[in-house]
C-alpha cells in the first residue's frame, strides 16, 4: 500500500492530540511530515516516557492487545494477498490491514522484548468470500473495540493509556464502518459495554482461526497464515 496522507490518516486530529499528549510533539512538527506511513506514525504513540517502566499488569494487558492486532492484521492481510474480496469491499483489506498492521508495530515496540510471538492462523476460507469476510470484520471490529473498552481502566500508564485510547478510537470507526457496508446500524445504543478478557478470548478460540501451525497447501500461491 502507497503511503498514507496526514489528511486522509487523520481526518479530525485525533492522532495528532495523542502524540502531543504521548511524546510532547507540537502540531507544527507533526504537521511538517506531509507524508507519514501507517507503522511509523502509529508506532510512536504507543512508546511510554522516557524513564517509564511499564507495570507488570501493562505487560499482560498490551500483550492480550498485540494478540488481538495479531488477528485482526493477518486476517486483512490475507485477504488483501489473496484479492479475492470484490465490489465495495475491494478497498476494506489493504485500508484497514495498514492500520491493523500499524497497531502492531506500535504495540510491538512499547514492549520489546516482552512482546508476545504471532500466533499461526487458518482463516478456512472465510477471506475469499465476501459474505464470511464482511460478517467476520463485522464480529472483529466489534470485538475489537470492545476488548480495548474494558482494559482501557485498568492501565497504569498515562502515556501507555493515551496509546490504547488512540487505538480504541480508530477501531470503532473501523467497527462503525464496517456495520454500515453490512446495513446493521453503526450504533446502536448510546453507550458501550467492554468484555472481559475472558469472554473475548472465548469468543476467538470458538472461531477456530488459531491454530497450532500454519496450514501448508501445495499451490503456487499460498495463504498467507501468519
Amino acid at each position: 500500500m502507497s503511503d498514507l496522507t496526514l489528511g486522509e490518516l487523520d481526518r479530525d486530529g485525533a492522532l495528532q492530540e495523542a502524540v502531543e499528549q504521548v511524546s510532547g510533539e507540537t502540531r507544527a512538527a507533526f504537521l511538517g511530515k506531509a507524508v507519514v506511513g501507517g507503522a511509523a506514525l502509529l508506532g510512536a504513540l504507543a512508546v511510554p516516557a522516557a524513564g517509564e517502566a511499564a507495570a507488570a499488569s501493562d505487560v499482560a494487558i498490551l500483550n492480550y492487545a498485540l494478540t488481538l492486532e495479531y488477528l485482526q492484521s493477518s486476517f486483512y492481510t490475507e485477504a488483501e494477498r489473496l484479492g479475492a474480496i470484490r465490489g465495495e469491499l475491494k478497498r476494506v483489506p489493504p485500508q484497514l490491514g495498514a492500520v491493523e498492521r500499524a497497531h502492531v508495530t506500535a504495540l510491538k515496540q512499547a514492549l520489546g522484548r516482552a512482546a508476545v510471538k504471532r500466533p499461526a492462523f487458518n482463516f478456512r476460507g472465510v477471506t475469499e468470500d465476501n459474505t464470511k469476510f464482511l460478517k467476520t470484520a463485522v464480529a472483529f471490529e466489534d470485538l475489537g473495540t470492545a476488548a480495548y473498552k474494558a482494559q482501557a481502566a485498568r492501565i497504569k500508564s498515562p502515556a501507555l493509556l493515551a496509546a490504547a485510547i488512540s487505538i480504541h478510537s480508530v477501531e470503532a470507526r473501523h467497527a462503525a464502518w464496517m456495520r454500515f457496508l453490512a446495513g446493521v446500524t453503526p450504533a446502536a445504543a448510546a453507550f458501550d459495554e467492554g468484555k472481559p478478557i475472558s469472554e473475548v478470548r472465548g469468543i476467538v478460540a470458538s472461531t477456530h482461526f488459531v491454530v497450532a501451525r500454519p496450514k501448508r497447501k501445495a499451490r503456487k500461491n499460498p495463504k498467507y497464515s501468519g
